[in-house]
């Protein structure tokens, strides 16, 4: 069934958001407070009583209903719960208003996380993509009875829950990592150590970034093509990969070669600051939005570096010095710049064996996860 047939309205946010105030009881959400199957309260737009009534006329968001994001990261989906405080929302969100009788508002949402290929693939938009309704409410779900539905739910629940306990394994052994850090180094910024500092530039044989044009890439092919979207903190995400040839990839990798064991770092775009070491033997194509720091090894340990990068108040302190408006960005010659404290190799190694033991742990517990 089409979903415009599911449903008794389909609508969005506020395309002309009213001016906030400091705080009130009346909440504007947007699609940074939306993720699959949770609503966050997490920094609201505030609006006044009367700019509250205004916009909730458009979306009337109830109990049940089916939140999904539609502009920025598009096809995150989750059901209105109960416990929540009256809200409505800004365009980046569409409230779609199931029919209990045909369709219940948690099987909608499960159907929905089914479409999120096919949601992206129809997202429009150069520096921000999105989905029209129009689009929305043509999408065609399969919905079986409802008490065939309620099986599912039974299931799907289930599968989260333990997804979710696995979920918070990991994110405690990454705690424990960045707790060892301090434990080991203290704060890399106020440095109470007194571990001598210097540049990324005297710490690295090579600091430069991938392409600065764009190469058209394919969905198979000989080398991967690595851009900011595949790097996170926790390493590789070659969801939705793409791949270049050998004669676009070629000149490029000669330039900028990343090798197993360096660091790559995003220094362009939202996640500017994230850092994680290079997993992979093979050579793979960058592009611009990525740097590549090939330390000195002699010196400085990848996994220590990462952990340095990636260290709250070391991050926070770079991210405070960026130039950039929509886009934060950091040159080359910022990177270059930037000053980090150099222990003794020996502790670095020491630090760099408990990431090893932590992650194969973490690999485990992933394992475990995907039998599941």
């Amino acid at each position: 069934m089409l979903i415009k047939d599911i449903c008794s309205s389909i609508t969005d946010g506020s395309h002309n958001p009213p001016q906030g105030i400091d705080t009130s009881s009346y909440l504007m959400l947007s699609s940074k407070n939306i993720f699959d199957d949770e609503i966050t309260l997490d920094q609201p737009r505030f609006l006044s009583k009367e700019d509250f009534e205004n916009e909730n006329k458009r979306t009337k968001v109830k109990c049940g209903d089916v939140l999904l994001t539609i502009v920025g990261t598009v096809g995150r989906v989750a059901v209105v719960p109960n416990n929540l405080p009256s809200f409505t929302l800004q365009r980046s969100v569409a409230v779609l208003h199931p029919d209990e009788d045909v369709c219940s508002g948690r099987y909608l949402m499960y159907a929905l996380r089914g479409k999120r290929s096919y949601i992206e693939s129809h997202s429009k938009g150069v520096a921000q993509k999105g989905i029209y309704l129009k689009e929305v409410s043509g999408i065609d779900l399969p919905v079986p009875s409802k008490e065939v539905q309620e099986q599912i739910i039974e299931k799907l629940d289930k599968m989260n829950s333990i997804i979710k306990s696995r979920q918070l394994e990991l994110e405690k052994l990454d705690e424990l990592i960045k707790a060892r850090f301090v434990e080991m180094f203290g704060s890399p910024v106020s440095n109470p150590m007194f571990w001598k500092k210097r540049t990324l530039k005297e710490v690295c044989i090579k600091l430069n970034d991938g392409t600065h044009f764009s190469p058209e890439s394919f969905e198979t092919g000989e080398y991967k093509y690595v851009t900011a979207k595949n790097i996170k903190v926790t390493g590789f995400d070659f969801t939705n990969i793409t791949y270049v040839p050998e004669e676009v990839h070629r000149p490029i990798y000669e330039r900028c070669n990343p090798e197993l064991g360096d660091v790559l770092y995003i220094k362009d775009g939202a996640t500017t600051g994230i850092a994680m070491v290079n997993t992979l033997e093979e050579e793979f194509t960058l592009l611009s939005s990525v740097a590549l720091l090939k330390q000195n090894r002699t010196i400085m340990n990848g996994y220590f570096l990462t952990a340095l990068l990636n260290n709250e108040d070391m991050y926070m302190d770079i991210r405070n010095n960026m130039g950039g408006a929509a886009i934060t960005r950091l040159t080359i010659a910022k990177l270059n710049a930037i000053k980090v404290i150099v222990p003794p190799i020996e502790l670095q190694k020491q630090f760099a064996d408990f990431v090893t033991q932590v992650n194969k742990s973490k690999v485990v517990i992933m394992n475990i996860r995907k039998l599941q």
